[in-house]
C-alpha cells in the first residue's frame, strides 16, 4: 500500500496518544522494536516482508523492561516505520489492528510508570480529618504514617482502575471486532417503565453492528460486586439490546460461579442471547478474532489475566513498604518490586 493515507494514519495511532501533558508519544525505535516482536508472535519471516529485525531481550513483551524500549535507540526513520508497516498490513490485514492494540498497551504501561513516579505523597490537610475515627488507637505518629500510605494507595488504585478501564475493553472490543459505543451513539435505547424505549442510550462495551451483537464484558461477576442498584442496570441490558433488536452476550472472563451470574445469565438467555463463562469467553473470544488477533489475545491479553485468576489469597501474605531516597520499595523478602520516583518524592 506504500505511504497511503491508511498506513500513515495507523503510524500515528501507534505512536500518540493524549494530548498536552498527558501526552504520550513513544519514539519510532519503539514501535521497530514491537513491529519486531508482532512478527516474532505471528511466525513470520523478515526476511520475506523486507525487514530487518533488531535484537531484543527476550521475545516475551513482559519480560522486557520499560526502561529498555525508552532508552533504545535506533538509525531508524518514520519512512522506514510507514515501510514496515504496509508490508507487514499487505501480508495480513489484521496485522494493523494487532500492532494497534500493542502500541496502545505499550502507551498506557508507560504512562502508569511515570504515574507511579510522579503521584505527590498526600498532605495532612488532605487526610487530616480522617483522624477522628482512629485516633487514640496507636501512636499519633504510626497513624499519621498509615493514613499517608492507604491515601497514596488509594489514589494510584484509582489511576490504575482508569488507565486499565481505558485500555481493557477497547482492545476486547476490537478483537471481537467490534467498538466500544458511548451512551449518546448508542443504537441500544434505555427503555421505560411500561417497557417503550427512550432517547437515551445505553453504553455499549461492545458493539458489532454487522451481526447486530452486542457484548457486556466483565473480568468477573460476583456476589457483593455491586449494589441492587447497580445490579438492575444490568439485568436491564439485555432487555434493551432484545427491545433494540440486537443480541445481548454475557462474556465473563473468570470461571468462579455466584448466584448474581446465574441469574444475570439467566436475563442473557431469556433475551435471546448468550453467555460464555471462563474458558469458553477466551474460547470464543479468539474463534471471533480471527489467526492475527487470537494470537495478540493469547500472548497479552490472556497470561496475565489467567495468571492473578489462578492465585488463591486467602490471607494476603506480609509485605513491606520502604519510601527510599528516589525509590519505593516493595517487598515480600523474596522478591522486590522497586518503583522509581522523581525527584526523591
Amino acid at each position: 500500500m506504500g505511504n497511503s493515507v491508511f498506513i500513515k494514519n495507523l503510524y500515528t495511532k501507534c505512536r500518540i496518544y493524549g494530548t498536552g501533558e498527558a501526552q504520550v508519544a513513544i519514539s519510532d525505535s519503539e514501535i521497530y522494536a514491537l513491529i519486531t516482536l508482532a512478527i516474532h508472535d505471528l511466525d513470520w519471516s523478515f526476511d520475506e516482508l523486507g525487514i530487518e529485525q533488531i535484537s531484543i531481550p527476550s521475545l516475551n513483551y513482559y519480560e522486557i523492561n520499560l526502561d529498555w524500549f525508552e532508552y533504545l535507540e535506533t538509525d531508524i526513520a518514520s519512512e522506514n516505520i510507514l515501510s514496515m508497516l504496509s508490508a507487514c498490513f499487505s501480508k495480513d490485514q489484521d496485522f494493523a489492528l494487532f500492532i494497534e492494540n500493542l502500541c496502545a498497551l505499550h502507551r498506557r504501561r508507560i504512562k502508569f510508570k511515570r504515574i507511579l513516579s510522579n503521584q505527590p505523597i498526600p498532605t495532612m490537610e488532605q487526610i487530616g480529618p480522617r483522624i477522628l475515627l482512629e485516633y487514640g488507637a496507636c501512636d499519633i505518629e504510626l497513624l499519621a504514617n498509615w493514613m499517608t500510605w492507604r491515601k497514596w494507595i488509594y489514589d494510584i488504585d484509582n489511576r490504575s482502575a482508569q488507565e486499565t478501564g481505558y485500555l481493557f475493553e477497547p482492545i476486547l472490543a476490537s478483537s471481537l471486532g467490534g467498538e466500544t459505543i458511548g451512551a449518546k451513539n448508542s443504537p441500544i435505547k434505555r427503555i421505560d417503565e411500561n417497557g417503550n424505549p427512550t432517547n437515551n442510550g445505553r453504553q455499549v462495551d461492545c458493539l458489532i453492528a454487522d451481526t447486530n451483537t452486542a457484548y457486556e464484558l466483565k473480568l468477573r461477576v460476583t456476589v457483593a460486586a455491586s449494589g441492587q442498584g447497580r445490579f438492575s442496570e444490568e439485568l436491564s441490558f439485555p432487555v434493551e439490546c432484545q427491545a433494540a433488536g440486537y443480541t445481548p452476550v454475557l462474556l465473563v472472563l473468570d470461571p468462579t460461579p455466584s448466584n448474581r451470574l446465574a441469574e444475570l445469565s439467566e436475563k442473557y438467555i431469556e433475551c435471546g442471547g448468550f453467555l460464555f463463562q471462563g474458558e469458553q469467553a477466551w474460547e470464543h473470544m479468539e474463534q471471533q478474532a480471527g489467526n492475527v488477533m487470537s494470537i495478540f489475545i493469547e500472548n497479552y491479553i490472556k497470561p496475565a489475566i489467567k495468571l492473578v485468576d489462578d492465585l488463591e489469597i486467602q490471607s494476603p501474605q506480609k509485605i513491606s513498604l520502604e519510601w527510599y531516597g528516589n525509590s519505593i520499595i516493595i517487598s515480600n523478602g523474596n522478591a522486590n518490586y522497586n518503583i522509581p520516583r522523581q525527584n526523591g518524592v
